[in-house]
């Protein structure tokens, strides 16, 4: 499963963030924890959050959705050594597993787009991101915030059905940026963007197409001769070591032969 946006049809209602936080048993009370240039950002207590904008042209003010993009090859699950984050190869969700988490935080320096985010003021903390509804869309039920919405800004499907779709709303209206943000980026997401104002106005952050687990393939690829390396090495030194050992003995044992 996956999820289009229609920037262009959202009215900032906040009716997905409210459903949210009542299917996910968010806390309504909590005041934002992380508010930037006025808007407020995603935090442990808010897995998307309703942001606007004031594009270059003044006569367009855009209302921009964000939550985690669920990443087809998730940097955040690639970094998790414990596997609390994983890929739901059925849903497509990046889903959260708290009681395998070791509270270690790679995933949230691992993220590209800076989505994971930890309970810094919890007694017991842990890490906090948008599921997809991974429940929901197992029971063939589309994420809350998608059934949430009453302007048709948020549409589900199959990821292939949701990318030709979109390409032929931007290909058909001029008034449509051609870019789907989330095609390719870093790899491609399960959340498609499309919008008749640049992305880079909106607050999207502008990432490389290639996977950043292919940074981390690379690099894990040369572990193994690394490893390899590294105990022939410390054999060696172990061997070396034996030897002067055994040759200071010798000589110990011959000085004191000749003092006898």
């Amino acid at each position: 499963m996956a999820v289009l946006v229609d920037i262009t049809k959202c009215i900032g209602c906040e009716g997905c963030t409210v459903a949210c936080k009542r299917y996910n048993q968010l806390n309504f009370k909590a005041k934002p924890r992380n508010v930037k240039d006025g808007r407020v950002e995603l935090d442990d207590n808010r897995w998307t959050v309703i942001q606007e904008f004031q594009g270059k042209d003044k006569d367009k003010l855009r209302f921009v959705k964000k939550q985690c993009l669920h990443c087809l090859e998730p940097a955040c699950a690639s970094a998790c050594f414990s596997k609390a984050i994983q890929k739901d190869k059925k849903t497509g969700a990046v889903v959260y597993y708290p009681d395998l988490c070791v509270g270690c935080r790679y995933c949230l320096v691992a993220c590209p787009y800076s989505i994971p985010k930890y309970q810094w003021e919890e007694q017991f903390p842990q890490v906090s991101k948008c599921q997809m509804c991974s429940e929901r869309q197992t029971n063939g039920d589309a994420p809350v915030c998608v059934a949430a919405c009453t302007t048709g800004a948020l549409t589900s499907g199959t990821r292939e059905e949701l990318l030709k779709k979109a390409h032929e709303i931007i290909d058909s209206d001029p008034r449509y940026v051609k870019h789907i943000y989330g095609e390719h980026e870093v790899g491609g997401a399960e959340w498609l963007y499309i919008s008749d104002v640049p992305f880079e106005e909106l607050g999207f952050k502008t990432v490389s197409d290639t996977p950043v687990t292919d940074y981390t393939k690379s690099y894990l690829s040369k572990v193994p001769g690394f490893a390899a390396a590294w105990a022939l090495f410390l054999t060696g030194l172990a061997v070396y070591n034996h030897r002067v050992e055994k040759n200071r003995k010798a000589n110990d044992e011959d000085e004191q032969g000749k003092e006898e």
